[in-house]
């Protein structure tokens, strides 16, 4: 078991199977030492947390939707490094995307939840440069969607 799975273990995170695309795309694209992953939404085992953020969905909950987002990205960094997160050298960027009411503007403090987990599960490694946007709407009305650009070895 690689460090960064054993500090997702301590975390009580399993990482589930990576998601596979929902249209014509893929998961992954590896351009030499870079990784520039799809977006990942709020999805889960039981279906996931969806909504708009500050009218259906809470701050906190949102925060969790996040941490569901960072999640999903592991997994397919993990598929992306042949099963090793530990070739993870760096998560050099996240795009957070938060589908949030008229009156939300706590955009910031959503995405935390993502970039929190990038740090606990990954150290260093996983501090890094990020957007985070207010949409309109996200696709099958998941919460939050972020990807991410991760250097590997």
């Amino acid at each position: 078991m690689s460090q960064v799975e054993q500090r997702l273990a301590a975390l009580g995170i399993t990482l589930p199977e990576p998601g596979a695309p929902i249209a014509n795309y893929v998961p992954f694209v590896r351009s030499g030492n870079l990784v520039h992953i799809s977006g990942q939404v709020s999805r889960d085992a039981t279906g996931g947390i969806m909504g708009v953020v500050g009218t259906e969905v809470d701050l906190a909950t949102a925060q969790k939707a996040a941490r569901l987002c960072g999640v999903n990205l592991l997994a397919q960094m993990k598929a992306a490094c042949g099963g090793d997160l530990d070739r993870v050298v760096r998560v050099v960027k996240l795009g957070g995307f938060v589908q949030a009411g008229p009156e939300f503007f706590d955009i910031p403090q959503v995405v935390n939840g993502c970039s929190d987990l990038m740090v606990e599960a990954l150290g260093d490694a996983g501090r890094h440069a990020r957007s985070a946007v207010g949409v309109y709407r996200l696709p099958l009305n998941f919460a939050v969607e972020v990807d991410a650009v991760v250097e590997i070895k």
